[in-house]
């Protein structure tokens, strides 16, 4: 794959973010900041991920709750830039947790596990050490996800919400215009994302 056709891709997601004008945007992160980041973190961004955060860094706006509404993500732009290291890991780790979630209240379990142990305890602890080795997903906006990887580009975006996940773009500006556009567009008929990214891509 061209490395040069990620970059493109990227920056075609972060220009029509632009033109939707749906949130603010800071300049884009540096190298310094990209090696910190993935640094910390463990992973390293796919191009097109890496390439849209360079071009621009989509900003959040001030959160006000509406009374009786439960809002999961009052951040849904993950803040690489100085915001609330707990609150990044949590979004980081969101996929794994969210499928632990459904393994301790749902009985989920995955029949490549093996056996699932007798008690939600056990089970989570097994399905913790398994899940440690499967793809990292990192997020883009609240539960929505592209798969990490250097090298790597035009991934289908995927929705997470614990064993719940569902395609949300056949690639990065498919999905913001998807996301972001209002109203909101319909797929078109031969819509056909194709998830390549191991364990995540059996849910769907």
């Amino acid at each position: 794959m061209s490395r040069s056709g990620g970059v493109s891709l990227g920056v075609a997601a972060a220009r029509r973010l632009v033109e939707l004008g749906c949130c603010e945007i800071a300049p884009g992160l540096t190298d310094a900041e990209f090696a910190r980041i993935e640094g910390e973190h463990g992973f390293e961004f796919a191009d097109d991920h890496r390439a849209f955060l360079a071009a621009g860094l989509p900003m959040n706006r001030p959160f006000e709750p509406e009374p009786g509404v439960i809002h999961a993500w009052e951040k849904p732009w993950p803040e690489w830039r100085g915001g609330d290291p707990e609150e990044l890991r949590k979004q980081l780790n969101w996929p794994v947790e969210s499928i632990l979630w459904s393994v301790e209240t749902n009985g989920h379990w995955v029949g490549a596990w093996g056996a699932r142990p007798d008690t939600p305890e056990a089970a989570v602890a097994v399905a913790r050490r398994l899940l440690a080795d499967v793809p990292r997903m990192i997020p883009i906006y609240a539960h929505r996800y592209l798969p990490a990887g250097r090298g790597t580009f035009g991934h289908p975006v995927l929705s997470i919400w614990g064993t719940d996940i569902i395609y949300y773009g056949t690639d990065l500006a498919d999905y913001v215009n998807y996301e972001f556009e209002e109203p909101r567009p319909e797929h078109p008929e031969d819509w056909s994302p194709h998830a390549t990214v191991s364990f995540w891509r059996d849910y769907l």
